[in-house]
């Protein structure tokens, strides 16, 4: 058996309001108490108000790393995701959100890291330096990360451009990439209204890609970008088929 090693968090060197605000944050007790009672209830609630079907569980994801890929037009997304995993990997799930708009004020920032977990990606001002970061956190935690590529909600239900920074992120490392298709996420909570309102829910999941022998370049990322946006759109056809009706 391996000998136990400390390891100190990787934000005890950043001053308390600046952990909030870092991709480094780790959560301490009660935020970690926060978020598995805030996963409970959601996973309650898309279960009674949207009654969530997974189709696909098996390729879920059983241990960390790991990344889970899906369109994104609700807020309902992220708890479709996290809501699929068991408990024991909810624990190590990080979503990754939108700065401008999760952490834009104090507030906000501790919602967004007490309840879901989340880091922080500023999307005008995101360097490659917090997306190396992050490559090098999401292998030596281990944990799991959500991941939009689309960057935002799409206002009309479908699918956007998938952005470089999803392939900038795992092309290279052995985490495997689970896609994801959410159906009926943004008729029950589009982007326009304040809250989301009864409807069904499905999540459908895709066979795991790995892109561990693929070189982190330019080629690399858009590569990993063109496959994964080839996945999900493929999951969307199975999903509008009529056998899935």
């Amino acid at each position: 058996m391996s000998d136990w090693k400390y390891q100190p968090a990787r934000d005890l060197d950043l001053p308390r309001d600046q952990r909030l605000l870092s991709i480094r944050r780790e959560s301490g007790l009660l935020a970690t108490c926060a978020q598995a009672a805030w996963w409970t209830a959601a996973h309650g609630y898309l279960a009674c108000a949207h009654r969530l079907k997974i189709i696909g569980r098996e390729h879920l994801p059983t241990a960390a790393p790991f990344v889970l890929v899906a369109n994104h037009a609700s807020h309902l997304d992220v708890f479709c995701l996290a809501s699929a995993l068991p408990l024991r990997l909810r624990e190590r799930l990080l979503p990754i959100a939108a700065g401008d708009v999760f952490f834009q004020t104090h507030a906000h920032a501790r919602l967004s890291s007490w309840l879901l977990n989340a880091l922080p990606m500023w999307r005008h001002n995101c360097g490659p330096h917090a997306l190396k970061e992050l490559r090098t956190r999401l292998v030596e935690e281990p944990c799991g990360y959500v991941l939009f590529p689309e960057g935002t909600r799409s206002r009309d239900g479908e699918l956007g451009e998938f952005k470089a920074g999803a392939g900038m992120l795992v092309a290279g490392t052995p985490a495997p990439v689970v896609p994801c298709y959410i159906e009926g996420a943004h008729a029950a909570w589009p982007p326009a209204r304040r809250w989301p309102r009864p409807g069904a829910v499905r999540l459908h999941v895709g066979k795991p890609l790995r892109f561990d022998d693929l070189p982190n370049r330019r080629a690399s990322w858009r590569e990993v970008v063109e496959q994964l946006d080839r996945a999900v759109r493929d999951l969307r056809e199975q999903a509008q088929s009529p056998s899935q009706a």
